[in-house]
């Protein structure tokens, strides 16, 4: 249970914010937004954010939906994993490399689940998330498999934001909606 409500009632200033997330969202709100609309100002800035973090056009789906899911279970999130679960399969991803998450610091040795550039975003996630600096020999795979700065610079923004994703869920203890978004 949160220690604070979901947002439901909305004052008028917030009802942009509010359809602008619910348009993002397919027609609903997440637990999470809910939370967010205690502060329309950062529930629209969260957005304006996380937008381009999730459509990073220079990181592929399925390597980006890996750092997320890394993220989530490295933070114990479990609404984030849950809530990325069906992007990774849909992207290409396997339950067994998802089960592997359940200690990412082995799935980044995993050899035979994950290939070399899987590794390496696993790597750099769990050191990034773990220690907050990446180690020289992660920083030089990363370079070797994500050679375009752009693609670099947009990993790392991707297991950042998750990782404030992460301590907001789990911090304000977000429950799952029923039934759970994919």
């Amino acid at each position: 249970m949160p220690p604070i409500p979901y947002k439901d009632d909305y004052a008028e200033d917030a009802l942009d914010v509010v359809a602008a997330l619910r348009e993002r969202r397919g027609g609903r709100l997440l637990n999470l937004d809910r939370m967010l609309l205690h502060s329309p100002r950062i529930a629209a800035g969260w957005s304006a954010l996380m937008a381009p973090v999730r459509a990073s056009p220079h990181v592929s789906p399925r390597h980006r939906e890996l750092a997320i899911c890394a993220v989530a279970k490295l933070n114990g999130a479990d609404y984030e994993f849950r809530h990325h679960t069906g992007p990774w399969l849909r992207d290409g991803g396997t339950q067994e490399q998802l089960d592997a998450l359940d200690d990412v610091e082995a799935a980044a040795r995993n050899e035979a689940l994950f290939d070399e550039a899987e590794r390496t975003v696993l790597a750099f996630t769990l050191e990034s998330t773990r220690d907050v600096r990446v180690s020289p020999a992660t920083v030089a795979a990363m370079q070797a498999h994500f050679p375009d700065p752009a693609a670099y610079f947009e990993l790392m923004m991707v297991v950042a934001s998750y990782n404030m994703v992460s301590r907001v869920l789990v911090g304000l203890g977000i429950e799952f909606e029923t039934p759970v978004a994919a």
